[in-house]
């Protein structure tokens, strides 16, 4: 059960949010296959848990997660997993990582398309070393401002640009929306947690963007990572205009604008907690709604 806890399996929608977005997009273009979409989800999940844990280790030995943090208990700062342990948790996690992404990679391309082989690979450890400097170590950017930056990259554009690429073996630009958007609303989960967290943060000198901005700040900045996807997706739409069931991601869109209004109303820091679920599962249904209304119009 501690695992199970420290893995945070409630985070998991939302890395999941831009694998689904990708294989919607794939069925889109007509090249969707479930081998592909099945292995894809494994290996965000093995990369999500990975962070979880590297997070709770990386915090859990700086003292950042301590009596003054106002989120759930982690494991290390709980005392229930010792930081030796959560360290072979990581390597464990990281290795069965990198070989579901191998095994994802050749199914995907086979040995004849060595060059895509070789670049995927090097995506994966990649995606393994940023998940683990975000916190862990002297040099961890996640202390320095720059985890959003990590968010948009690999829950975002490596999540959808990438993963539709496995599918198709082509690209479209105009993904570039679709992606861009659910980096933005996983970047609106971290701005959530960094806001609540603001306090404990000052004092703990982890430099996040919103300790950087100030709380006023970093709720402008909150409103920009909302609103700014709603026209992304607009601008999909706009390329690939076939019938209003396009529009079908206003639903979620709806509860995610008065999910706005409560953060701008919002003062104490602790409150912002209960969105950060809100937020994770609202953008894991924009990106069914959003695929689903795409695809509902080639039936």
């Amino acid at each position: 059960m501690k695992w199970i806890k420290a893995a945070r399996l409630r985070t998991l929608p939302l890395s999941l949010s831009g694998i689904v977005m990708a294989g919607f997009m794939a069925k889109y273009f007509q090249k969707f296959d479930w081998i592909i979409f099945i292995l894809s989800v494994i290996t965000a999940g093995l990369f999500q848990i990975l962070s979880n844990f590297a997070n709770d280790y990386g915090d859990g030995v700086k003292g950042t997660d301590n009596k003054d943090r106002i989120g759930p208990e982690r494991a290390i700062q709980s005392g229930e997993i010792t930081p030796q342990q959560m360290k072979t948790a990581m390597y464990i996690t990281g290795a069965l990582s990198l070989v579901s992404a191998m095994a994802l990679v050749l199914y995907s391309f086979g040995l004849s398309h060595w060059i895509s082989v070789l670049a995927y690979m090097i995506l994966g450890l990649a995606s393994v070393i940023a998940a683990i400097k975000y916190t862990v170590g002297n040099k961890a950017y996640g202390y320095y401002g720059l985890g959003d930056i990590f968010v948009l990259v690999f829950f975002g554009l490596v999540s959808v640009l990438g993963g539709t690429y496995l599918y198709t073996k082509s690209f479209d630009y105009t993904l570039i929306f679709p992606a861009l958007s659910i980096g933005m609303l996983s970047m609106a989960v971290l701005n959530l947690n960094n806001m609540r967290d603001i306090q404990s943060d000052i004092a703990a000198h982890k430099h996040t963007l919103a300790v950087k901005l100030g709380l006023d700040g970093a709720k402008k900045y909150h409103i920009v990572l909302i609103v700014l996807p709603f026209f992304f997706s607009q601008a999909f739409i706009f390329h690939h205009l076939h019938s209003l069931w396009q529009w079908l991601f206003v639903v979620p869109y709806f509860f995610l604008f008065l999910h706005l209004m409560k953060v701008i109303q919002t003062q104490n820091p602790k409150d912002f907690d209960p969105e950060l679920k809100k937020v994770a599962i609202l953008s894991f249904l924009y990106a069914v709604a959003f695929g689903l209304g795409n695809i509902i119009t080639h039936f």
